[in-house]
């Protein structure tokens, strides 16, 4: 038996990624670096620890500060200069405390050890916090920031282009097909300017989705706060550090921020993923009848065995990571609001996932506006289908014998169509010369073709 051997990797390389979103994937997704890597979640504890800091020495009543503005300045810029060796002495330090929140306590009391300022108050960094607190808070942030910097105008540049495919062919007649069978035409512009239409509403729901945090303690109930600072209001103070970092304040939790919010925004996003999985297969199939041909790339080959192929990859590709993100953001959706009793650990693994999750989603739109850069109109073969089907004017021609009162229009028009693979222009024309119709609305059913019979879709397409 011919055994093949797996020789290990001495160097890394995107080729020896585990993930193709770490390996042939990466420069397309490199962007969510910044908000989903590991040292992008270090990062984000770490501005949250030093908001919290400060926010405790700003408050008066509890005698702790405030800071020298030269201290503020360096707590400043140790969060937003936080760097990738910053991020490997937190796990550096990590790998004695087996705890990355505690980790990153332990790097501020050593990073600013030379500050007397600091070092005098160096119990109050992590005061009465439990993990949580700074993990619900750096989460949120973290999805937040890639959903207005990454996310969105990824999914804004799909928008732009397909309603630029509105306008451009909105009186470009088509037929439609419904149940895969000939049906009242319509425009290509018109098919474009309805996914627009869902793709913006989709996206403005994405978008409003709140995201909330939490600063309450160990259980939610400010127990500890409260031992140490009994008269102080520290609801109030809650929400106004929670507020202050863009987030909406939730009062009421466990030990965790329970991720409704999040559930949200994920099960929201798989939507939109949805529709655009539903663009992908439609373009796919008008890609397959010859309604569009795709712009050819010096190099590229289609098949390894059939030179002639120029086949829709980028609409594939689009519909199979959007099919991937969405089973993940649907788990997402489904496992993050579940916790026993007022904690478990559950959630903590799954959060780590959400950047692959919004990988998947960034290559899906990747791949589709690609393929929609690609495709050009085959007007000729459009024209072909609708003159092939004169009997998607049968709609017409009873709709208009209904409005004269012609008995059993439905049933003449069914008679002289349904089942026969299509009428010829000249048996329409004869069924309706024969018609007991005003001459102006004879003369009208007469002068249409499948080609002219797209009612309002032109003006639609156009209005978008």
């Amino acid at each position: 038996m011919l055994e093949f051997r797996c020789p290990s990797t001495a160097m890394p390389s995107p080729l020896s990624a585990l993930s193709p979103l770490d390996g042939r994937y990466e420069p397309k997704v490199r962007a969510l670096q910044d908000w989903f890597s590991e040292a992008a979640l270090i990062r984000h504890r770490v501005q949250v620890e030093i908001a919290w800091l400060k926010a405790l020495a700003a408050e008066p009543a509890l005698h702790i500060g405030p800071f020298s503005a030269p201290t503020l300045a360096a707590l400043d810029e140790a969060a937003a200069g936080f760097s990738i060796a910053d991020a490997e002495r937190v796990k550096a330090i990590e790998a004695t405390t087996n705890h990355d929140v505690k980790a990153v306590e332990y790097w501020l009391r050593e990073r600013f050890s030379a500050n007397e300022e600091v070092t005098k108050n160096a119990e109050f960094i992590h005061f009465a916090c439990t993990s949580e607190d700074i993990n619900n808070l750096s989460h949120s942030l973290m999805i937040s920031g890639a959903r207005r910097q990454v996310l969105a105008p990824a999914i804004d540049g799909l928008e732009m282009r397909l309603t630029a495919l509105a306008h451009a062919h909105a009186g470009v007649a088509m037929l439609a097909r419904t149940h895969g069978q000939p049906a009242t035409p319509t425009t290509l512009g018109k098919e474009m300017a309805n996914v627009v239409h869902r793709l913006r509403r989709a996206r403005d729901r994405v978008a409003a989705i709140e995201l909330l945090g939490k600063i309450n303690g160990a259980t939610g109930n400010y127990n500890a706060h409260v031992c140490a600072y009994p008269d102080f209001d520290w609801t109030a103070f809650s929400r106004r550090f929670v507020t202050s970092l863009g987030l909406a304040w939730n009062p009421y939790t466990i030990q965790i921020e329970p991720h409704d919010s999040l559930a949200e925004l994920f099960d929201a996003t798989a939507r939109l993923n949805t529709i655009l999985v539903d663009l992908d297969r439609d373009i796919w199939g008008y890609i397959s009848v010859g309604y569009f041909r795709q712009r050819v790339k010096a190099g590229e080959v289609g098949s390894s065995t059939m030179p002639h192929k120029v086949n829709p990859i980028d609409f594939e590709n689009s519909e199979g990571n959007l099919g991937l993100a969405n089973a993940l953001l649907r788990h997402l959706s489904e496992k993050l609001p579940v916790s026993r009793w007022q904690r478990d650990l559950t959630d903590s693994t799954v959060l780590r996932n959400v950047g692959v999750a919004f990988g998947y989603a960034l290559l899906g739109y990747d791949s589709c506006g690609r393929g929609l850069d690609k495709l050009e109109v085959n007007p000729a073969r459009i024209g072909e289908d609708l003159e092939a089907n004169w009997d998607v004017l049968a709609e017409a021609v009873q709709t208009v014998m209904r409005a004269y009162r012609i008995d059993g229009a439905y049933e003449k028009l069914k008679a002289l169509t349904r089942g026969k693979g299509g009428i010829a222009r000249a048996d329409l024309h004869a069924f309706v010369a024969a018609l007991d119709l005003p001459d102006g609305a004879r003369q009208r059913l007469l002068a249409l073709s499948p080609a002219t019979y797209t009612g309002l879709a032109e003006k639609l397409a156009r209005e978008i």
